[in-house]
């Protein structure tokens, strides 16, 4: 099992709750998506960064669909191909295999309920209950069609619409405790994805959802309306909103689309840049080397990396990304089952390795695995502070196995991961150094990255919206990825 870890987080904490409705009919794979299947070598994909425009606290992105929603948060995994290295009962186990095949031999011969399970449906239930005997959250099995799902998030593809949006009060004064649309409370958009169906279709931030295909959307949670937006590619829904309080109707075709990894933009008119990492996948590093080399080049020498909402990815990923800032030494222990414990160490040729060039990590519950080993490496290695919330907490990694004969697939935690300063952030994540709350903002608002810029000696970036339907920022819809949740308020949203 030689595939890459890739520390992500399977409880994603509800105060971010992504809804994955996007791809709840996901396509199948394209070629190079099923190459990563093949070859198990795919990133995941993940919430896009825009969601953290107003408070990552309050909402969520809704980006795609293709994976059970407990398993978006899947802590640190590997993708690997798989053989069984003793085909059958092993030798010198043919005792305590005994029941099982009894059993198995009993089932297919004697039961006479209707419908007799198939073969393959008794095979994949005693898959499902050794790993659930387990007892960790972050172990457990895939089915086949689950698995091929798995392969296109992790391909870094959605299906769908590509809206980010939140529930809030649609009176920005107000702090009603949102639960459902009306009475108050509203759908907002933060924004579209980059190049997806509502984007190409004229969807703006700050749009209301009123309706979809039209039925009122009044009376319904979050997800009631997520599942009326999501839907097959190629298919039509059509989305009422309300814009500056004017209303309009916007057909959008659904379809498959990119999910960006890395998104880069000049703040405090060029003086800092800010680049948003959405998920740590195969070619991250390589997109944010090109990112943070214009930067450079500019001559910008103080940085924004946002890593809310963002689940983690490959370790190697988040190993090179902290190198650019940190030119020897230890990364990150990665501890496996045996109890071996083996440093990686930072890259020579870094960036960003002057002390000179200023740092600011921007971070919330929802910050985990890969994204809490470069954020605690930047930190421990005394290159960033850490601006925002505590991160999620996932210091463990899993490896996600195919298995034969297209029986769907394992997710196995095999090890822990420690900061440079040996910590282990499991169930606890990294404090900030800059503590800052975001659980009142509303779209247009950022708190967190204003702090950031004042600690950096520029002026905050966001003001008050003056309405919601108004507001330049966006939400998030998504689909949940399970764990706790803060208040119903604030749980995000699907398109």
């Amino acid at each position: 099992m030689s595939a890459p870890l890739i520390p992500a987080g399977d409880d994603e904490p509800a105060s971010n709750q992504t809804f994955w409705a996007e791809a709840a009919d996901a396509a199948q794979p394209d070629d190079a998506a099923q190459s990563d299947h093949d070859d198990a070598t795919a990133d995941m994909a993940k919430v896009h960064g825009r969601r953290r425009t107003a408070g990552s606290s309050r909402f969520a992105a809704i980006l795609v669909a293709v994976l059970a929603a407990s398993a978006i948060f899947v802590g640190g995994y590997t993708l690997g191909a798989h053989v069984a290295t003793t085909p059958g009962t092993p030798a010198g186990e043919e005792s305590r295999f005994a029941p099982f095949w009894d059993v198995y031999s009993l089932i297919q011969n004697d039961f006479a309920g209707s419908p007799r399970p198939s073969p393959d449906t008794i095979v994949r239930a005693a898959i499902n209950g050794m790993m659930q005997s387990l007892n960790d959250p972050y172990s457990y099995y895939q089915e086949p069609a689950a698995y091929v799902s798995t392969v296109l998030q992790v391909g870094g593809q959605a299906v769908g619409v590509g809206v980010q949006v939140q529930l809030q009060p649609a009176d920005p004064g107000s702090s009603i405790d949102c639960t459902k649309i009306g009475n108050g409370c509203e759908l907002a958009v933060v924004e579209p994805i980059p190049g997806s169906p509502a984007e190409k279709a004229g969807i703006k931030p700050g749009d209301v959802i009123v309706a979809v295909n039209g039925a009122s959307l009044d009376g319904l949670t979050t997800d009631q309306a997520s599942a009326l937006i999501k839907g097959d590619k190629g298919t039509k829904v059509t989305l009422r909103i309300s814009r500056a309080g004017q209303p309009t109707e916007i057909a959008v075709i659904r379809d498959v689309f990119d999910l960006p990894q890395i998104v880069a933009k000049p703040l405090a008119n060029g003086a800092v840049e800010y680049i948003d990492i959405s998920q740590f996948g195969k070619a991250v590093s390589g997109q944010f080397h090109t990112a943070l080399k214009a930067a450079l080049d500019a001559g910008v020498h103080s940085l924004i990396l946002d890593l809310r909402g963002d689940p983690g990815g490959y370790v190697d990923q988040a190993d090179a990304i902290a190198s650019e800032f940190v030119s020897s030494g230890t990364i990150v222990y990665q501890v496996d089952s045996s109890g071996t414990e083996t440093a990686i160490a930072a890259k020579s040729g870094g960036l960003a390795t002057d002390p000179s060039i200023k740092v600011m990590v921007l971070v919330d519950p929802n910050t985990a695995s890969a994204s809490e080993i470069l954020a605690g490496a930047l930190q421990a290695r005394g290159r960033a502070l850490l601006v925002g919330d505590h991160t999620f907490g996932k210091g463990i990694f899993q490896e996600y196995l195919p298995l034969p004969n297209d029986a769907g697939g394992i997710h196995l935690t095999t090890g822990r991961w420690l900061t440079p300063n040996h910590v282990w952030v499991q169930g606890k994540g990294l404090q900030p150094d800059l503590p800052v709350s975001s659980a009142n903002a509303r779209a247009g608002e950022d708190p967190v990255l204003d702090a950031a810029l004042v600690k950096l000696g520029y002026p905050a970036a966001s003001a008050p919206s003056p309405s919601s339907s108004a507001a330049p920022g966006g939400s998030a819809s998504g689909s949940p990825s399970g764990s706790p949740s803060p208040s119903p308020s604030a749980a995000p949203s699907a398109s």
